[in-house]
């Protein structure tokens, strides 16, 4: 019987550094601490769900350049019981880094990405006949450049998504939000491969044209929209919309659920790096178990309130039981889905 989550693509060091505000060009600003964790959508949900307690077997798969920061999340993983057996080293790139700067204040983050050794990773890296696992997830797609680019017309990974799902694994898969449009052409035509896809409110909007917000604030009848354009463009099971007011899963025979994310305190948002991938993680760990999707969203939001209490993407996070608990602390914010 198949058990566990595999977890592919891209694997990051993230180094983060808090800021006193954001500069405007050529002007100065204060770093006020700086860590290092984490990064990247397998070595973020890997790390999360070790720290859940997930009581199936966690694994990794992907590219590292055989340098200090490869060694550091080889090291990592083995400490969390993550295996490690298909995380690569090459001697031809460096292992992929992201500057992560967060403005104490508010929380919110800019990010100076260096791709490294994930735009080597291609095809022959991933051998699904060698996992047990019952999930396969797969990120960011736009930051993998051998798996984003075409082969007979789709991108490469295509045929890594239809060899798991050949193997009897359930796709899951995460975007980044990048400002091209990338987002239409190369997330489209992979789609119809993924049983599980998660987008947020900007990557949504990007790929179905149905825009999300009206200003600041959020259109939850747009995320029900755009949730159910991603299941006619192919998601398999599940389209999942994310923002950080709520989030909204979107299933065959019209099944839906939605779910308002937590108010968390303003003064106990130290950082939003990682955020979705905590929600992914937490929607990952119920969908393994089994659990009906309104509790996975449940935990979802949860754990990704957890994950904004620290500046890291996985710092902030502990056991399923305190992740829960925070719903009773701090309540759920006052966004309703509109029907219409």
């Amino acid at each position: 019987m198949r058990s566990g989550v595999l977890a592919g693509g891209s694997w990051i060091r993230d180094n983060v550094k808090l800021v006193d505000a954001w500069p405007a060009q050529d002007t100065l600003a204060t770093i006020v601490d700086e860590l290092a964790g984490n990064g990247g959508s397998p070595y973020n949900i890997l790390v999360n769900l070790a720290k859940l307690g997930a009581p199936f077997p966690l694994a990794g798969v992907g590219l590292l350049g055989d340098d200090a920061y490869g060694h550091a999340i080889l090291a990592d993983c083995r400490a969390r019981g993550i295996d490690t057996t298909h995380l690569c080293a090459t001697s031809a790139a460096a292992t992929s880094y992201t500057d992560v700067v967060t403005v104490r204040s508010t929380g919110r983050r800019t990010f100076f990405h260096q791709p490294g050794a994930n735009a080597l990773l291609d095809v022959q890296h991933f051998d699904f006949s060698a996992t047990m696992a019952r999930i396969f997830h797969l990120g960011y797609l736009l930051l993998l450049e051998r798996l984003d680019s075409l082969a007979d017309g789709r991108p490469r990974i295509c045929e890594v998504l239809r060899q798991a799902r050949r193997a009897g694994l359930l796709t899951s898969v995460d975007c980044v939000s990048e400002c091209s449009g990338r987002l239409t052409s190369t997330i489209g035509p992979v789609l119809p491969e993924v049983d599980v896809f998660f987008a947020n409110d900007f990557e949504a909007s990007a790929i179905t044209g149905i825009p999300l917000r009206s200003g600041d604030s959020l259109r939850p009848e747009g995320i029900r929209d755009a949730a159910r354009a991603l299941l006619k463009h192919g998601v398999g099971a599940w389209a999942i919309v994310h923002a950080p007011e709520a989030v909204f899963a979107a299933g065959a025979a019209d099944a839906e659920h939605w779910q308002p994310s937590l108010a968390v305190p303003p003064h106990c948002i130290v950082g939003a790096a990682g955020a979705g991938d905590a929600l992914a993680a937490g929607v990952l760990y119920g969908l393994h178990e089994g659990w009906p999707m309104a509790r996975c969203l449940k935990l979802g939001v949860c754990v990704a309130a957890a994950s904004l209490t620290h500046a890291t993407c996985s710092g902030g996070i502990s056991s399923v039981e305190d992740c829960l608990a925070l719903s009773g602390r701090w309540g759920l914010q006052s966004v309703s889905l509109v029907r219409t």
